[in-house]
């Protein structure tokens, strides 16, 4: 099994209230009933103020590689990705679990 991490940092000028963040969170929070290949799907907001902290996490499992391409490479997935891009940056660690 595949635990797959990934940390989101919002751009400067950027808050959660923002449009396209409250969009972009919202086509997350979708992922987890669209693709078959996640077994388990967290995310949200980080609730701690710290300078070293993150804005939003994804905790997801699945099971192998395999799993994990399909879910990279799904349309909802992509669509996320794609309006993540324009307000963040993010981090992953996909490990073996």
């Amino acid at each position: 099994m595949i635990r797959h991490l990934v940390l989101f940092k919002l751009n400067d000028g950027v808050t959660k209230d923002d449009p396209r963040v409250v969009a972009g969170a919202e086509a997350f929070d979708k992922l987890g009933s669209l693709i078959p290949e996640l077994r388990e799907w967290q995310c949200g907001w980080n609730v701690t103020d710290r300078d070293i902290a993150y804005d939003y996490a994804i905790n997801s499992l699945v099971d192998d590689a395999a799993a994990l391409q399909a879910y990279l490479t799904h349309p909802a997935h992509q669509d996320g990705v794609s309006q993540w891009k324009t307000f963040a940056t993010w981090v992953i660690a996909d490990i073996e679990v």
